[in-house]
């Protein structure tokens, strides 16, 4: 088909526009290759196709063929397989609305981008959402062994520090409590899923709830086992945590829609907080009960 007549402004537009869509077409045709939920195949495998549309509009408009961003279509790929397929095709959605935020501004010249538009927005609002992952029907599990690991151990380690101040007395204290914490609240979770009779499976969730609190655990009591200065040890924990509270949010951010900033801000808030309070505990026990180890 012969390709419209437009300015060389406008192609070139049109040209950016075209390669955004047989990236995505190129990204969308791995994972459903790569995905074995057949329903989650079938709306990648749809999502596809409406790329492959976008591209071939915006094909007769520029008269030529456009090759993806074959860096691009590696690191989504990767990340969907790494991170989940929701979080990675949200992500990719997202770096998508920068090229989709000028569409309204050309409506005029290409009338076909408001098909367009309307088709990408209901990737997000519809289709992606539509999408069933295991892993986020748990969030609530990891949030949970998250929360509860990162606020007991952060300041169980707090007061150990200044009560010990014995870096492998307390890497070993902080990792018995750390690990038998973890064992108490999957138990407690297992038994909560179980009352509560809806989806999620009691033993899954149970499972995810253990494995978020000992992994925190683990990057918690880490900087114990490596530095002989308690006071780094402790600063360092305190780091550990807050990265760990930034990846999570994140992580959530783009896989839930969930504001990172309000909650990456609460949870920093609590976590910080109680190992002061505690580190303050620590101090006020060594000085008044004379401990010395």
């Amino acid at each position: 088909m012969a390709a419209v007549q437009i300015t060389e402004e406008l192609r070139r537009q049109a040209l950016r526009w075209q390669k955004e869509e047989i990236t995505g077409y190129q990204t969308y045709r791995r994972l459903e290759r790569a995905v074995r939920d057949s329903h989650n195949s079938r709306i990648v495998a749809r999502i596809a196709d409406e790329e492959m549309r976008h591209y071939n509009t915006l094909k007769t408009y520029t008269g030529r063929e456009v090759s993806p961003n074959w860096f691009r279509v590696w690191l989504y790929t990767w990340l969907a397989r790494l991170l989940g397929l929701t979080f990675g095709l949200k992500l990719m959605e997202r770096s998508e609305d920068k090229a989709q935020a000028s569409y309204t501004d050309f409506l005029e010249e290409f009338p076909e981008l408001e098909q367009i538009l309307h088709e990408e927005e209901e990737h997000e609002t519809e289709l992606l959402d539509m999408l069933d992952e295991e892993v986020l029907k748990y969030t609530g599990s990891v949030v949970l062994g998250l929360n509860d690991a990162l606020v007991e151990l952060t300041g169980t380690l707090a007061g150990l520090t200044f009560a010990f101040q014995n870096t492998n007395l307390i890497a070993l204290s902080g990792l018995i409590t750390g690990l038998s914490a973890s064992l108490s609240m999957a138990a407690s979770e297992y038994l909560s899923s179980r009352a509560d009779e809806g989806d999620a499976h009691p033993g899954r969730s149970a499972l995810y709830t253990g494995l978020a609190y000992v992994f925190t655990v683990l990057v918690l009591v880490f900087p114990y086992f490596i530095l002989e200065s308690y006071l780094l040890c402790l600063l360092w924990t305190l780091v550990n945590a807050v990265v760990v509270i930034a990846v999570f949010n994140a992580y959530l951010a783009v896989a839930r829609d969930l504001n990172f900033g309000r909650r990456f801000g609460e949870m920093a808030l609590i976590s910080i907080g109680v190992a002061l309070f505690s580190f303050g505990i620590g101090f006020l026990i060594r000085t008044l009960f004379g401990v010395e180890v």
